[in-house]
């Protein structure tokens, strides 16, 4: 590459067809580092939101862009993206690693989530203010983790005390916008802004009361009001933290629904943002799946089906599709029941939706847990198959003790 071949432009002469070599100068806090290929206005778009006004593009590497493309206006746009690698690419010297390997890591950097969601939510509660670094570099580890491999932090989504609700909550809810931002391959600035907004979007549930946040049962119409206002809280308290406007956006608009009768502000159709329409998504699906005081969390497919059922007119139909593809139809660390009367945990997909890579770890002949053993259920030679999704209540099991002691071992 010759450095006659780089020009330094304005924001607003970048056009579909240019490649970005690098950012010069942009505002606010959240600083962009991904280079690549501009195959669509909405990335340049994107990129004026964010605050990017001045870049230097090669123009050795400008290209022909073929229309607007974009990874939710096709549903296998997820193998089909036209973004440079460079763009979307994983950080620099994160290589994918075993699901085994990358467990233990993943497990200190869940119980640190936790922690760093319990110091926040402390800080909120007594005024105190609060490093937004710590959160935000969390959010960035998390992601790596991530690239490492998806499957070890989804598979801990699925481990829950009924306690601590609210620490698990928002930092499933990251770990399901980072793992649902690379299936969409989505830059790693825009990967860990949803993860960030994820970690930070039911923040001021802190500040309701704890007669109406820990209700057993539901809400009546001015307990619900009272509830609806943690947005409005939330919003404030991140805008105090001088946290970057596009964050602060998506986490208002996690309530929100496409035919207005959302909340805090009725927001339809295109006044909500892509995010806000993600976030929305991933946090009712870790709602219904996890377990409150009061009831039980309901099985990753029933979920999924709720969200189908709630589209076009509340959620977005084209990001709902592909959420349920990047999670698959047995999401990993969900419980099945195979035909040949063992449980398993599901610990990766395949090629087959219907076959994935399974730990079995306990016997329903005999009542017992078995030595976990990894079995791919894709694979010609094994003859047992899915029978039905489970939750281990059904069966008086207290998997997440298992899990500790054995599986996660």
């Amino acid at each position: 590459m010759s450095d006659n071949t780089l020009t330094k432009i304005k924001i607003n002469e970048l056009k579909p067809g240019m490649y970005v070599h690098h950012i010069d100068e942009q505002s606010g806090k959240v600083q962009i580092k991904s280079k690549g290929r501009v195959t669509s206005q909405a990335i340049v778009d994107s990129l004026k939101k964010r605050g990017v006004k001045t870049l230097t593009i090669d123009e050795s590497k400008n290209f022909t862009a073929e229309g607007e493309i974009s990874s939710l206006e096709n549903n296998d746009a997820a193998s089909n993206s036209t973004l440079e690698q460079s763009a979307v690419a994983k950080k620099e010297g994160e290589e994918r690693v075993s699901f085994n390997k990358e467990l233990l890591r993943a497990e200190r950097l869940h119980k640190r989530g936790k922690a760093i969601q319990k110091q926040l939510l402390n800080a909120v509660k007594k005024g105190l203010p609060f490093d937004d670094k710590i959160p935000r570099e969390f959010s960035q580890n998390l992601v790596s983790s991530i690239d490492r491999n998806p499957d070890a932090l989804i598979c801990l989504t699925k481990i829950r005390e009924k306690d601590d609700y609210l620490l698990e909550h928002s930092l499933n809810v990251a770990i399901l916008l980072a793992n649902f931002g690379r299936y969409l391959e989505m830059s790693d600035q825009e990967v860990e802004d949803l993860a960030y907004a994820g970690f930070l979007h039911d923040i001021g549930k802190i500040k309701i009361p704890d007669s109406i946040l820990h209700k057993p049962g539901r809400l009546d119409e001015m307990e619900m009001n009272v509830m609806k206002d943690h947005v409005y809280y939330g919003v404030k308290v991140l805008e105090e933290m001088s946290i970057a406007s596009h964050l602060v956006q998506a986490v208002s608009e996690h309530h929100e629904r496409l035919d207005g009768y959302g909340y805090p502000n009725g927001a339809r159709e295109e006044e909500i943002s892509q995010a806000g329409r993600m976030l929305a998504i991933a946090d009712m699906y870790d709602a219904l799946t996890a377990d409150r005081c009061y009831k039980a969390g309901m099985p990753s497919q029933k979920a999924l089906q709720i969200l189908l059922s709630d589209t076009p007119h509340k959620l977005d139909a084209k990001l709902v599709h592909l959420f349920i593809k990047c999670m698959g139809i047995y999401p990993v660390g969900s419980l099945v029941k195979l035909d040949n009367e063992r449980l398993a945990m599901v610990v990766e997909q395949t090629d087959s939706a219907t076959a994935p890579k399974v730990k079995v770890f306990y016997s329903l002949r005999g009542n017992h847990f078995l030595e976990p053993k990894d079995i791919d259920l894709n694979a010609s030679s094994v003859t047992a198959k899915i029978e039905k999704p489970v939750l281990a209540s059904d069966y008086n099991i207290n998997f997440n003790s298992f899990f500790e002691k054995s599986i996660s071992i």
